[in-house]
C-alpha cells in the first residue's frame, strides 16, 4: 500500500524526497562545516594565547581607572612605575610552588647619553674656496611637534687637520683639541666656538688658551638657551663634508636578573656586540678608562656599572636644516679667525645666501654610539603615569604645566645637563622628578654638595642588543612586550593620521610626553643600590625598587583547563601573600584597541591589552556552535514540516475516503509515516553518498561514517516533520475529508485590484502564511547579525587582534550557515505558496475563464509571493537588528544608520530570492489550460 501510494503520486513522493535529501544532506555538510571552523578557531586560539609571560605583577595603586573598569592593561605600562615591590617579596615570588620564571624590571629612571648626529653637507660646498664656513639651522620634528634647534657650523678647510688622541703632558696637549696645520702655523680651529664663547686669553690659573681641561663658557639661562647649544664641527681637506650636531638621547635605565631575562625572552641572543649581562656582573669601584692618565693610581675612580645598550634609538625624530654658505671675507684668514678669543662673536655675526637643505634621521647619532664607551649619571629622572578621562567616546589625555626651569640642574661645575632635547619644551603629559648625584670628586666619601644620592657612578657598556632580535610571540595575543618595545598607536581618522604624517606615533625624547621609550640600558639588580643610594633617609625607590615582575608560570600550553588552573594557583598564591600587589593573569589576553584624544584634537589608536580574551572567545565559539546548529535544524524541520504538511493537505479527500471504507486513525497515522519513512531511507541513502563527494570536493574532513550520518538524520527528520501533518489527518472526520471545505462569512468585501486579492488569499490560511514566513524569518535574521557586524563594527565586536581574526576565520562558515537558512526559508516558503496555489486551481481557473490574463495570474501569484516574503523577511530584519543593539553593547552609536540599511538589504534579499524562485511555479501552472483544471476539480 505504502510503496503503490508512493508511485501514484511520485511527483510529490519525489519533491519531498528532494527536500529531505538537500536539508538532511544540506545540514550534515554545514555541521562539519562549523565544526571544522570551530575546531579551526580553537587552534588559532590555542596557538595565540601564550606570550612572553601569564602573570604580571605590579605595585600597589598601579594601573588607571579605566584598566580597573574594563579589565584592561595599559599599552605603556611600564611608563611612570618607578618602585614598588621589594627584593624580598621578588625572591618569595619566585621560588612559589608552579613558577617556571619570574623576571622582575627594577626602573630607576632616564638618564641623557650624549652623541652627535651626522648630517651630509659635502653638496654645499664652494669647489674653489681653500676655506669656508656653512651654517645650519635646523628644524626638528618629533610626535606632533616642531621644535627649533640652535644654529649648528660647519668649517671646511683643504689644509688638514690634526686630532690628539694621547695626552702629552710635556706639550700639555690634551686629547680631541683639533688643530688645523698651514703650514708652519698651528690653529686650534673650532676650540674657542666651542669650548670659549667668552672671549677670554688666558685661565684663571694665568695659563694661555686654549688648553680643555676646563670648559670656559658662560653658565646659559637655561638648559634651552640656543647660543650655548651652538656648535662647530671642523672638516679637513675635499673629503665628504659631514656636519656632527650635538644631541642627547634619554635611555630608560633599568635592573634585570639576566638569567630570567635570558629565559623569558631570549635576551642573549638579541645581543649584536660586545656581551651579554651575566649574574657574576656586579658595580666594582675603579679608575676610569676615558682618564688617559698612564699613572693608573692618579687616574679618577669611580663606582663602575655594568650595562647594555639597545642598539637602536627606541625615540624618533627627523631633522630637517636650511644650509647658508657665509661671506667670510679673505678665506685664507679663516683659520686664523676661528682660534683667535674673538671666534664666537665672529661668527655669529656672518652673513650668507642659503644654498639648499640637508636632512638627517635622528636615530643615526644613537647607532654610532660605541660599546666601549662610558658615561657618567651624575643626573636621573623619574616619570609619573599619563591622567586619563574616559568620556565614553574613547579616553581624553590629560596634560600637565611646564617643567620647572631646575629640572636640568646638577651638582657638576656648568650646573646645567648638556644637550636637553628640545622636545622637552612641548606638551607635558607626565609629571617629571629629578635625582641628582654629589660630585664627590673620585671620593667614596663625599665632601661636596650633598644632593642626597651617593657618588656619580660610571656605566660600562658591555654590549649592544636589538629589540628586533627578541623571541617572537604571536601579533594576536601579545600582552605588553614594552619592557623592549614601544606601543603601536597610529591615527584614529583621517585628520589625525594627516597630522602624523601617515605614520605611527612613537616616543619621542620629551620626558613628560605621552609615549616614553621602554627600557633602552640594562644592568642587573646588584647594580641599584650603587645608582639608586641615599646619603639622607632611604627613598621608597631604594626600599622597593622592582616596578614589575613577569611571571611564566611551569606546564601551561595554552588556555584549556589545566593550563588556567596552574595560572590560576600561582596567582592565588601571590594575591594570598601579597594581598596588595595588584595581580593581572596575562595569558590569552590580546591587544585591544583604545581610541585616545591628544591635543589638537588628534585622536589615536592604542592597542591596551584585554584581559581573558581568548578563555571569552572559546565560550563565544561554543555558543556560536550552538545556534548555528539550532538555526538549520530548525529552518530544516520547518522546511520539511511545510513539505509534509502540503503533502497531506494534497491528499484530504483520499484518506476521507480510507476512512469511509474502514481505516482507523492509527492506520492512517502509519501509512502516512510509512510512507515518510520510506521517502526519508531513500533520501537519505542517496544524501550520503552526495554528503561524501560534497565534503572532499570542498575541503571539508571527509570520512564515511560521518557520511553515513545523512541517513539517520535524513530519517529523523522525515518523521518528526510528519508527526503534526499525519496527527492530524487522523483527526479529520470522514464525510468532512470529501466534503470541499466551506468557509462561511459575515459580510462580503469587494476586491478591487490584484494586490488587494493577494492579500485576501494570504489571510484565507494565516497559520500557513506564518509557518511559511517563519524560516524565511530565521534566515533574514541570522543574515542582518552577520552583514551589520560586517559592515558597520568591521570586526570591532570581537575588541581585540585575536577577536578579530577569529571573527574573519569563522566568517566563511557563518555565511554559509546563513545562506543555506535563507535558501530553505524562501524554499519553505515557496512550497506554501505552490500548495495555495493548487488548493486554488478552481478558482484560478474561473478568473482565467472570465477574462483574467496569464500575465494578471502571474501578478497576482508572484504578489502573494511577495507579501508572503516580506513578511518574514522584515520580521527576520527586526530580530536581527534587535540582536546587534542588544551584542553591539554600546558600539551601535553612529552607525544605527547602516545596520539600518543592512537589515533591509537581508530582507529585500529574502524577498528577492522568494520571488526568483516562486517564478518557476508560476510558469509551469500558467501553461496548464482553465478547462483543464476545472475537470480535474
Amino acid at each position: 500500500m505504502i510503496l503503490s501510494q508512493l508511485w501514484r503520486r511520485r511527483s510529490r513522493a519525489l519533491a519531498l524526497a528532494s527536500g529531505i535529501l538537500v536539508a538532511a544532506t544540506s545540514f550534515t555538510l554545514l555541521t562539519s562545516t562549523v565544526t571544522t571552523s570551530q575546531a579551526r578557531t580553537t587552534g588559532l586560539v590555542e596557538d595565540s594565547s601564550r606570550s612572553a609571560y601569564d602573570i604580571l605583577v605590579r605595585p600597589p595603586g598601579v594601573g588607571t581607572d579605566v584598566e580597573k573598569e574594563q579589565g584592561l592593561v595599559e599599552a605603556n605600562f611600564l611608563s611612570g612605575v618607578f618602585g614598588g615591590i621589594t627584593l624580598g617579596q621578588y625572591e618569595r615570588i619566585k621560588s612559589l610552588a608552579g613558577v617556571e620564571t619570574a623576571a622582575p624590571v627594577a626602573n630607576i629612571g632616564y638618564l641623557m647619553v650624549q652623541s652627535t648626529v651626522p648630517v651630509d653637507v659635502s653638496a654645499f660646498r664652494d669647489s674653489d674656496a681653500p676655506a669656508q664656513l656653512l651654517r645650519l639651522t635646523p628644524t626638528l620634528k618629533a610626535g606632533l611637534g616642531s621644535y627649533p634647534m640652535a644654529d649648528q657650523y660647519v668649517y671646511l678647510t683643504r689644509n688638514p687637520i690634526v686630532t690628539y688622541k694621547k695626552w702629552n703632558k710635556a706639550e700639555t696637549i690634551w686629547p680631541d683639541l683639533q688643530h688645523e696645520i698651514d703650514g708652519d702655523k698651528k690653529y686650534a680651529v673650532c676650540w674657542f666656538y666651542n669650548e670659549d664663547k667668552n672671549g677670554d686669553t688666558f685661565d684663571n690659573l694665568g695659563e694661555r688658551l686654549p688648553q680643555p681641561l676646563f670648559v670656559w663658557n658662560p653658565v646659559p639661562k637655561t638648559a634651552f638657551t640656543p647660543d650655548a647649544r651652538s656648535r662647530m664641527t671642523c672638516v679637513p681637506g675635499d673629503g665628504k663634508a659631514t656636519a656632527q650636531i650635538p644631541v642627547a638621547y634619554p635611555v630608560l635605565l633599568s635592573a634585570i636578573d639576566p638569567v630570567a631575562e635570558d629565559r623569558l625572552v631570549g635576551l642573549g641572543g638579541a645581543v649584536t656586540s660586545g656581551r651579554m649581562l651575566t649574574e657574576k656582573d656586579r658595580p666594582f669601584w675603579g679608575p676610569d678608562s676615558f682618564d688617559l692618565n698612564p699613572v693608573e693610581s692618579q687616574r679618577q675612580h669611580d663606582w663602575q656599572v655594568p650595562v647594555i645598550l639597545s642598539s637602536r634609538a627606541l625615540t624618533a625624530g627627523t631633522l630637517d636644516a636650511t644650509v647658508q654658505r657665509l661671506d667670510v671675507g679673505d678665506p685664507a684668514a679663516l683659520g686664523a679667525r676661528l682660534s683667535s678669543p674673538q671666534a664666537h662673536d665672529f661668527v655669529n655675526a656672518l652673513k650668507g645666501p642659503d644654498v639648499g637643505r640637508a636632512t638627517a634621521d635622528l636615530g643615526t647619532g644613537f647607532r654610532t654610539i660605541a660599546s666601549a664607551d662610558d658615561f657618567e649619571v651624575p643626573l636621573y629622572w623619574t616619570t609619573g603615569p599619563v591622567d586619563y578621562q574616559d568620556t565614553g567616546d574613547g579616553l581624553v589625555a590629560r596634560t600637565r604645566p611646564a617643567q620647572p626651569n631646575g629640572l636640568w640642574t646638577t651638582t657638576y661645575e656648568n650646573g646645567l645637563t648638556q644637550n636637553v632635547p628640545e622636545e622637552n619644551t612641548g606638551t607635558q603629559f607626565r609629571e617629571v622628578t629629578a635625582h641628582a648625584a654629589t660630585d664627590c670628586m673620585a671620593f667614596k666619601t663625599c665632601i661636596g654638595k650633598d644632593a642626597g644620592r651617593g657618588p656619580t657612578p660610571i656605566l660600562n657598556i658591555v654590549g649592544r642588543y636589538d629589540t628586533d632580535r627578541l623571541r617572537g610571540f604571536s601579533t594576536l595575543s601579545e600582552v605588553p612586550l614594552e619592557t623592549y618595545r614601544f606601543p603601536q598607536v597610529t591615527g584614529a581618522d583621517a585628520a589625525s593620521r594627516a597630522a602624523l604624517g601617515d605614520e605611527p606615533l612613537r616616543p619621542d625624547r620629551n620626558l613628560g610626553g605621552y609615549l616614553s621609550p621602554p627600557p633602552t640600558l640594562l644592568t642587573t639588580l646588584d647594580s641599584l643600590s650603587v645608582i639608586t643610594h641615599s646619603r639622607r633617609k632611604p627613598t621608597a625607590q631604594e626600599k622597593a625598587p622592582v616596578s614589575a615582575v613577569r611571571i611564566r608560570v611551569a606546564g601551561v600550553t595554552g588556555v584549556d583547563p589545566a593550563s588556567r588552573a596552574r595560572v590560576n594557583s600561582v596567582a592565588g598564591q601571590i594575591r594570598t601573600a601579597y594581598p596588595k600587589l595588584q595581580v593581572d593573569v596575562t595569558v590569552g589576553s590580546s591587544p585591544a584597541p583604545q581610541t585616545v584624544t591628544l591635543p589638537r584634537d588628534v585622536k589615536v589608536t592604542e592597542y591596551w591589552v584585554a584581559k581573558g580574551v581568548a578563555l571569552r572567545i572559546l565560550r563565544a565559539v561554543d555558543t556560536k556552535s550552538a545556534v548555528l546548529f539550532g538555526l538549520v535544524l530548525v529552518v530544516c524541520g520547518l522546511f520539511l514540516a511545510q513539505a509534509a504538511l502540503a503533502s497531506v493537505r494534497s491528499r484530504r479527500t483520499e484518506i476521507g475516503t480510507l476512512r469511509c471504507v474502514g481505516w482507523s486513525a492509527p492506520e492512517i497515522l502509519r501509512l502516512i509515516l510509512g510512507e515518510l519513512a520510506v521517502i526519508g531511507l531513500a533520501a537519505g541513502t542517496l544524501g550520503a553518498l552526495l554528503a561524501y563527494g560534497l565534503g572532499a570536493l570542498i575541503g571539508l574532513p571527509t570520512s564515511v561514517a560521518k557520511a553515513a550520518l545523512v541517513l539517520p538524520v535524513s530519517l529523523l527528520l522525515a518523521l518528526t516533520a510528519g508527526v503534526l501533518p499525519a496527527w492530524r489527518a487522523t483527526r479529520v472526520q470522514p464525510l468532512d475529508a470529501v466534503t470541499p471545505p466551506v468557509t462561511g462569512v459575515r459580510r462580503a468585501v469587494a476586491v478591487r485590484s490584484v494586490v488587494g486579492l493577494a492579500l485576501r488569499n494570504l489571510l484565507r490560511a494565516p497559520g500557513r502564511t506564518v509557518l511559511g514566513a517563519a524560516g524565511l524569518a530565521l534566515g533574514v535574521a541570522a543574515f542582518t547579525v552577520l552583514l551589520s557586524l560586517t559592515l558597520a563594527f568591521r570586526g570591532e565586536v570581537a575588541g581585540s587582534l585575536l577577536g578579530n581574526a577569529v571573527v574573519a576565520q569563522a566568517r566563511t562558515a557563518d555565511y554559509v550557515s546563513v545562506a543555506l537558512s535563507l535558501l530553505l526559508g524562501a524554499a519553505g516558503a515557496v512550497d506554501v505558496l505552490v500548495l495555495s496555489q493548487r488548493e486554488r486551481a478552481a478558482d484560478l481557473a474561473v478568473l482565467g475563464a472570465t477574462g483574467w490574463s496569464r500575465r494578471e495570474l502571474g501578478r497576482l501569484a508572484l504578489y502573494e509571493g511577495a507579501g508572503l516574503a516580506l513578511l518574514g523577511g522584515l520580521t527576520g530584519a527586526v530580530a536581527g537588528l534587535a540582536t546587534v543593539l542588544m551584542i553591539g553593547q554600546g558600539l551601535w552609536e553612529g552607525r544605527l544608520l547602516t545596520m539600518t540599511g543592512a537589515a533591509l538589504l537581508a530582507a529585500l534579499a529574502g524577498v528577492g530570492l522568494v520571488c526568483g524562485v516562486l517564478s518557476i511555479p508560476i510558469s509551469a501552472m500558467s501553461r496548464i489550460a482553465p478547462a483543464q483544471l476545472l475537470a480535474r476539480e
